[in-house]
């Protein structure tokens, strides 16, 4: 990696090879967001308000597709390989603020692959059948999910390029899985096995009104809908982006979030909310598939289909969060050591080993805490954290946008509506409060704020190293440079 980077500040700049057309973009788009979310929360969201699951996935859609139209009018108005980094620096000249937000998208990266470690050891637990042993909070569940996160951390070591290729086979599959449940769930139809009228009712366990609960779900199920801003790092990579991206994007959310309402109907059609709602009676999706055809062993292939795609979902994530924290590191805002590069495989092994470390002590914690007491499932806290951490990034992008309605550059681009970014910090903002949160849910609060708190006492010693014996400033010099091409760097 850092050969690379070597090239590229001796060649002043190298463009990315364009080599996406709209297909291609579409399918990454969709790859992006689909995974972890949908295999693994629908259950928990069911828990929030019974059977009128789809809701709050439906409201996820819509606050999702609102703030990506803040983020296409950026990516076209900026079409280089950037994020909401970027995007804050340029509106906020904050090195500080600019700093937070890359380090939040950073924490969430490892929130979201902690989520899938512990989803991987769910549909590992479904596969051999060992749900009366491996209850929820106990230790075989929590050295798989370890283990999982271990073999992740190797394969980052060992140094993975991601082609669009391959994401096109990894979509292919995961979007497999979710069919395969749409399609059960039609058969159950012909066959008299589902009952839809479930899907009307609302039930929410913590008393809330109708509003908040739908709320609170809505803070959960948004965790499905994340991904479609990373696809703002291919920019340079499309054929032409400006006019592809705002089609493709709004195009790939659209059939995502049709897929995941049709899965919840289904869901909730075939198989009681208070089971489904429940960890120890196996993942939910699972449990979907053996209800709706109990004869065809449908419910044997299913786990391996979850495990591949949750097991994408965190590789990907895994290696978003350690190039994100190599590139803090060497740009001095970080402690240099987290710049080190593996002399050979060329990959950033002491970033991979510290954001492992976080990961392993996030897994432990949740999953120990999970088995202690009442609470929120293991799933539900990761994949919450990680909604509000980037439900916060997306309020400071809304922002953003509007701060940089008065930057004007040359090319025609993509322009929102006016209003869309203002309702866009909004809903962020609103979904980000502990309002939008069962009392349940309020220790993903603590767990952000332990992330966050890490990288403020990094950066503060960064700060006193930095002065103190270099007599230098600490700021990100280049905050351009931050999100770089996974391609790149293996």
């Amino acid at each position: 990696m850092s050969q690379v980077l070597e090239n590229q500040s001796a060649a002043g700049h190298t463009e990315l090879k364009r080599v996406m057309g709209p297909k291609l973009l579409l399918l990454f788009i969709v790859g992006d967001i689909l995974g972890t979310g949908v295999y693994a929360l629908t259950g928990s969201v069911a828990g929030e308000v019974g059977g009128a699951a789809w809701a709050p996935f439906l409201v996820a859609f819509i606050v999702a597709t609102i703030t990506a139209f803040s983020y296409l009018e950026l990516v076209t108005k900026y079409p280089q390989a950037a994020g909401a980094a970027l995007y804050t620096h340029k509106a906020f000249g904050i090195h500080f603020v600019t700093f937070l937000v890359a380090f939040t998208v950073m924490c969430s990266g490892i929130t979201s692959a902690s989520t899938a470690s512990n989803a991987f050891a769910g549909f590992l637990r479904d596969a051999f059948g060992k749900k009366e042993d491996w209850a929820a909070g106990s230790a075989p569940l929590l050295v798989i999910a370890l283990g999982f996160m271990l073999i992740v951390a190797l394969i980052n070591l060992r140094g993975v390029g991601e082609s669009v290729k391959a994401n096109v086979v990894l979509t292919l599959v995961e979007v497999s899985g979710l069919l395969l449940v749409i399609f059960i769930g039609l058969y159950a139809v012909t066959q008299g096995k589902a009952d839809f009228s479930r899907t009307m009712v609302f039930d929410s366990p913590s008393d809330k009104s109708t509003f908040f609960a739908i709320t609170a779900a809505t803070s959960l199920a948004f965790f499905a809908m994340v991904g479609f801003e990373d696809s703002v790092n291919m920019a340079e990579e499309c054929k032409d982006p400006i006019r592809d991206f705002p089609r493709m994007m709004l195009t790939g959310l659209g059939i995502t979030g049709v897929i995941y309402v049709l899965v919840s109907l289904t869901a909730v059609a075939l198989v009681p909310v208070g089971k489904l709602a429940d960890p120890n009676e196996g993942s939910a999706l699972t449990q979907v598939v053996a209800a709706g055809a109990p004869n065809l062993p449908f419910d044997k292939i299913f786990p391996f289909i979850g495990m591949f795609a949750v097991a994408n979902s965190a590789l990907i994530n895994m290696l978003m969060a350690s190039r994100l924290l190599y590139g803090m590191a060497k740009q001095e805002v970080l402690p240099p050591v987290l710049g080190k590069v593996h002399p050979t495989r060329q990959t950033p092994w002491a970033a991979i080993l510290f954001t492992t470390l976080i990961a392993f002590g996030l897994i432990t914690y949740v999953v120990r805490a999970n088995g202690s007491k009442e609470g929120a499932s293991t799933i539900s806290l990761l994949g919450g954290t990680t909604a509000l951490l980037l439900l916060c990034v997306f309020t400071v992008v809304n922002i953003a946008l509007l701060v940089l309605r008065k930057d004007k550059v040359a090319h025609k681009h993509f322009v929102a509506p006016s209003i869309l970014p203002i309702i866009g910090a909004i809903t962020c903002a609103f979904l980000a409060g502990p309002w939008a949160r069962s009392k349940a849910q309020m220790e993903q609060y603590e767990i952000a704020g332990y992330l966050l708190g890490l990288g403020v006492i990094l950066w503060a010693l960064t700060w006193v190293v930095n002065r103190a014996v270099y007599g230098k400033k600490t700021f990100l010099r280049d905050p351009e440079d931050l999100d770089i091409d996974m391609d790149a760097t293996n």
